[in-house]
């Protein structure tokens, strides 16, 4: 297998719970924790632009409402998506792609982006969130890694930007999952913890790819997790785990 130059811990969403998902306060939270690595969900708007939010519509963790691809980025930024998780956060404003990137870069955190494509913008979400996340690192050493579960969108990922590592995602163990991994030319694929086992994780190496796994909240499954030979663990307790 080749090198991989990612962490083993990487914080779900950036700080998974304990501050509101997909903000740059989120960032910070799993920064002040020892997290190095991170992991984010990115859509698009409906004039283009790449922004964080894991859900289509916005009710649960902003005060807008609607299909949050349906609107402009002006009316998305003028959101708190902050005050439904609790007030100390009230007013932390929705990040683009693009916020993130300078987080991450300077203070060199590393990242994992998830096409959250609209349903119905698979390719035209994974063309566009892979030419800028190249944009964005472009003369960076480590990339971020693009993971998905839409095929489409990491078919869309690869033709778009064909030097940025993959990973696909899987919540079911579907019939082929394999097969398929390989011609997208996966580095990565990222199951579901309640998938992974010895024999999966061997098929995975096996095959030359990296096996990661999500969302991981318990202390000892974490380190069953690891004893099996897993390369990444999403998770959400920020606080229990020491990142190394």
């Amino acid at each position: 297998m080749r090198p991989w130059p990612y962490p083993r811990w990487i914080a779900h969403r950036g700080a998974g719970q304990r501050a509101p998902e997909n903000t740059l306060a989120a960032f910070r939270l799993g920064a002040a924790y020892g997290y190095r690595m991170f992991e984010c969900d990115a859509k698009l708007s409906a004039d283009g632009q790449v922004f964080l939010l894991h859900d289509a519509t916005l009710e649960r963790t902003t005060n807008g409402f609607g299909v949050a691809g349906e609107q402009t980025w002006h009316a998305l930024a003028q959101l708190d998506a902050g005050g439904w998780h609790s007030s100390d956060y009230a007013g932390e404003p929705l990040p683009r792609l693009e916020d993130v990137a300078h987080f991450c870069q300077a203070h060199d955190y590393l990242l994992n982006i998830e096409i959250k494509p609209t349903p119905g913008e698979e390719c035209r979400t994974g063309e566009v969130v892979a030419r800028e996340a190249a944009r964005l690192w472009s003369g960076y050493i480590t990339p971020p890694l693009l993971t998905s579960f839409s095929i489409d969108a990491l078919v869309a990922s690869r033709m778009a930007a064909p030097e940025l590592p993959r990973g696909l995602l899987l919540d079911t163990g579907w019939e082929g999952w394999l097969e398929q991994a390989q011609p997208l030319g996966c580095a990565a694929v990222v199951f579901k913890w309640t998938l992974c086992n010895a024999s999966t994780v061997a098929q995975v190496h096996d095959a030359g790819m990296r096996c990661l796994s999500y969302t991981v909240n318990e202390a000892s499954l974490a380190q069953t997790l690891v004893n099996m030979g897993v390369d990444g663990i999403i998770t959400d307790r920020i606080d229990p785990f020491i990142p190394a």
